[in-house]
């Protein structure tokens, strides 16, 4: 099999004959990642974005955060610069991209829908807002949602395998706002741009750091393929194996409570316990990772490559 059929049959339950990997050189990975030129939703290291955003950097990860909005009140919103997301300079390489030259999954990243709000009105304006400002929240999510079907449709032109969402929507033990209003707000906007990729063929991805296991069941429900989660022993390995055979799960280990420990024996031993836990072996279901930036949250050399090793193992023997 391919690495693109790997993948397929994995996020399908179709029992591929190894498991699924996304892991740095020298071990495997099964995808690629092709994404739009200018893509309106990028996180700086500093600078400003192109919807007015400052960022800045403390100087340990590669990711800056939003110091200045450019949302101060609603009054400003017909000021905001919003980018057009039909600029056809911004798919400069995906018109030109040829799916026959690999034989990978190829992923594509879509814009944020809870982190782009609180980037451009502020976190805790944002919370206030969804009390007191209602329809503004809605109408700024509306514009946000049309962008995203548009690249998915692009992205579907172009060839691309799926694509993924990046919010974090979890503190350590809980949502960061109410699942009533996640229900409200954010749930319906999801479910338009899920259902316009699978429309197109695609696979629903997202990334969500912290607790979610409060909307996880909803997330499955309006057809979400991959969860993408960096810890997960603050929800429970037990917990989160309830969706088994109806979620893919891809996970580093835990990258805050096993990870930063540097302890090979348990980086070994939970590797196992997370794969035997979430995955539907040997029908699919999990997709083995690193973190991205790893020397950021202090995971060590040999703590990466012994996870990584450990996932090469235990995909060689799947089944």
């Amino acid at each position: 099999m391919t690495p693109r059929e790997i993948m397929k049959r994995t996020i399908e339950f179709n029992s591929p004959e190894r498991m699924a990997l996304n892991l740095p050189d020298p071990y495997t990975d099964d995808m690629i990642w092709v994404s739009m030129d200018k893509d309106p939703d990028r996180r700086h290291s500093k600078g400003t974005d192109e919807w007015g955003c400052v960022w800045d950097n403390i100087g340990v990860c590669r990711l800056g955060e939003v110091k200045d909005y450019p949302l101060k009140t609603w009054d400003d919103f017909d000021k905001m610069s919003i980018p057009d997301i039909k600029d056809q300079s911004r798919w400069t390489t995906i018109n030109k991209f040829d799916k026959s030259e690999t034989d990978k999954f190829v992923l594509s990243s879509i814009m944020s829908l809870y982190e782009r709000c609180h980037f451009l009105r502020g976190l805790e304006n944002l919370w206030a807002d969804l009390y007191e400002n209602p329809d503004e929240v809605k109408h700024l999510l509306n514009i946000l949602t049309e962008m995203n079907l548009y690249a998915i449709e692009k992205y579907a032109e172009a060839g691309s395998d799926g694509i993924i969402f990046c919010d974090d929507w979890g503190l350590q033990n809980t949502l960061m706002i109410s699942p009533n209003q996640w229900r409200e707000f954010f749930k319906p906007c999801y479910a338009r741009e899920f259902k316009k990729a699978h429309e197109h063929g695609l696979k629903v991805f997202m990334h969500s750091c912290g607790y979610i296991l409060e909307i996880l069941g909803d997330l499955v429900e309006i057809g979400l393929d991959v969860a993408q989660l960096d810890q997960q022993l603050n929800m429970g390995l037990d917990e989160l194996g309830k969706y088994k055979g109806k979620l893919t799960f891809w996970c580093p280990v835990d990258i805050q409570a096993v990870m930063p420990t540097n302890n090979i024996p348990l980086i070994r031993d939970y590797t196992n316990k997370m794969v035997t836990a979430l995955s539907d072996r040997p029908r699919g279901g999990f997709i083995g990772k690193i973190y991205a930036d790893p020397d950021a949250v202090g995971h060590s050399k040999e703590a990466v490559d012994e996870m990584c090793k450990e996932f090469e193992k235990i995909s060689k023997n799947w089944k």
